[in-house]
């Protein structure tokens, strides 16, 4: 993919040896480590590689979601700052791509938040094959103005769709600018005269986005403000034992994992959590999660009210009031939610109640 020969200045040269270095080191090294390694953004990593391994598609946001469908089968993948949602599919063709909303309840289904994407490319790396041989893998990526990843496709076919040739074509060099990104504020828990009002009035639950901004409030503290009410507290260990009962009981849930430019979500019933490497995972036939837990500060059991008998959900979030990943039972428009699902998280929360 090597496009030009511009000399490169003495910073990008030193992060292309560190990232040779670390690759050579440990060939399936994510990015985002060695990123962090470096003390720079995953963004600023890939583009010190514009020109020889990477290329900027210069397409606006719509545009390129609306020819995602193009790309064949892929490895779709979004991340929280704690939780990894990896799917293999075909993204659906995007209707409503200028609103990001990719769905597909039965395999790839997102809501992509395109005003934040900034900056998109395409990624050839080299890793080793089955056979220990070099292999070729190729990947569109998306980032933000901060240079946090939103969203990555991950080819997974033997020969290139001519999807991906048809981006290439269209390719370039330019690189991104990107600014640097403030630590997140805290503030003392807000007063929301009303909340609780507005919350019971709900009849549909995308009418929480509204509650939160009429309140001015985060989705943590509008929990914390709620908490007895609407909402009750566990302690961030029960979300592993939430995952190994939902899967025991087959359950069919939705997982919802966000960046800070989209929602990817997988619908079905779940495999036994298994712990590897500090990570508990849920290894499935056509996705995979990957969940730091013990960056998990809190964790809640959240009722919304709609017009058929209410919503519940559970949520996780780090010690910034991030969303980790949330769990909802699967259900169709008009239905009502599943008992079992109730069932499991009132077991959750009485247990919490009696110790």
């Amino acid at each position: 993919m090597t496009v030009s020969a511009t000399p490169l200045s003495a910073t990008v040269r030193s992060i292309l040896d560190a990232f040779d270095a670390a690759r050579r080191a440990s060939p399936r090294l994510p990015a985002i480590e060695i990123a962090q390694r470096l003390g720079i953004s995953e963004g600023e990593l890939q583009a010190a590689r514009l020109g020889r391994d990477v290329v900027t598609l210069p397409l606006p946001p719509a545009e390129l979601a609306g020819r995602l469908h193009t790309l064949g089968r892929v490895k779709a993948l979004t991340r929280s700052s704690a939780a990894v949602l990896e799917q293999s599919g075909r993204y659906p063709v995007a209707g409503e791509a200028s609103a990001g909303l990719l769905l597909d309840p039965g395999g790839l289904d997102l809501r992509l938040h395109l005003q934040r994407w900034h900056w998109a490319c395409l990624i050839q790396d080299e890793l080793p094959g089955a056979d220990g041989t070099p292999a070729r893998r190729h990947s569109l990526q998306a980032f933000d103005r901060h240079g946090r990843a939103l969203h990555k496709a991950f080819s997974l076919t033997p020969e290139l769709p001519d999807g991906w040739h048809a981006l290439a074509a269209g390719a370039d060099t330019r690189a991104p600018c990107f600014t640097g990104l403030s630590p997140a504020a805290s503030r003392p828990l807000p007063e929301a005269p009303g909340l609780a009002h507005d919350w019971g009035r709900m009849r549909d639950v995308h009418q929480f986005f509204t509650l939160l901004r009429r309140h001015g409030l985060e989705r943590h503290e509008a929990n914390a403000l709620m908490e007895g009410r609407f909402t009750h507290r566990l302690p961030a260990g029960m979300i592993e034992e939430a995952l190994m009962r939902a899967a025991e009981r087959r359950l069919p849930l939705m997982l919802f994992v966000a960046s800070p430019g989209g929602v990817q979500i997988r619908s079905g019933t779940l495999p036994a959590p298994e712990r590897r490497g500090g990570w508990l995972n849920l290894f499935g036939s056509d996705f995979t999660l990957h969940l730091k837990d013990d960056a998990i500060a809190d964790a809640w059991v959240v009722r919304k009210p709609n017009r058929d008998g209410g919503v519940t959900s559970l949520e996780a979030f780090d010690a910034d009031g991030e969303l980790l990943l949330q769990l909802y039972a699967r259900r169709r428009e008009g239905e009502p939610e599943r008992a079992d699902w109730r069932c499991l998280l009132e077991e959750l929360v009485g247990r919490e109640v009696a110790a």
